[in-house]
């Protein structure tokens, strides 16, 4: 038996599996990256009300995406490595900000291709996001969709503090329904602010009619 062409074999082999891991490895680490940066920029064209560019952008991710699913397929090391699921969850969080923002229909975990873990987390991010946009309304004074828009906010929160798993499960669930909380607290205190603030003016002309109207 010959030993050195035994051995010379195994790392034959070990290299083939190795290389073929390391490609696999590149490719989604790339699509990944391309994921992100799309669906950052799809975020901000919902901010925007840019819906067919954001529709645009949302849809490249998933091509991407597609292409790291094709890759790991046969490397569950790799899939379940950290990266994808943080592209995943990128991703979720793009198409749920469109759709509270749009007022579609909010799309399942299954609808999109995203695993329960990070749609979550998407979930979580996408409802931090309408904090801006809540802003946005009540520098406009439009308080009835800042109030929607929080409505919103705490539903998610709402069912989030219900998912009681360990962390592991979750992938740092919640951490991210924790920093949500403190979003939508900052926010209540803001639009708070903003309904005080019209009831005061409307007494105040309500008492004064001559009082010219604050643009």
């Amino acid at each position: 038996m010959d030993r050195g062409a035994e051995i010379a074999a195994i790392g034959e082999r070990a290299r083939a599996d190795l290389a073929e891991k390391h490609r696999a490895r590149e490719i989604t680490l790339t699509a990944s990256r391309r994921t992100i940066q799309s669906c950052a920029a799809a975020i901000r064209a919902v901010h925007r009300e840019e819906f067919a560019r954001a529709e645009e952008l949302i849809a490249t991710a998933s091509a991407s995406i597609a292409e790291a699913d094709v890759a790991v397929v046969a490397h569950p090391d790799i899939r379940h490595g950290g990266y994808l699921a943080d592209a995943k969850k990128e991703y979720a969080e793009a198409w749920l900000t469109l759709a509270f923002v749009r007022g579609d229909a909010i799309p399942t975990p299954d609808s999109i291709g995203v695993d329960v873990p990070p749609y979550l987390n998407g979930l979580a991010e996408a409802a931090s996001e309408l904090r801006r946009l809540t802003l946005d309304c009540l520098r406009a004074d439009r308080l009835d969709r800042a109030e929607e828009l929080l409505g919103i906010m705490d539903d998610v929160y709402s069912l989030l503090v219900t998912v009681d798993f360990p962390d592991g499960l979750t992938g740092g669930l919640r951490r991210t329904t924790d920093a949500l909380r403190a979003v939508i607290e900052r926010t209540r205190g803001d639009l708070t602010n903003a309904i005080v603030a019209r009831r005061v003016r409307d007494a105040i002309e309500r008492a004064d009619p001559s009082r010219p109207a604050e643009s």
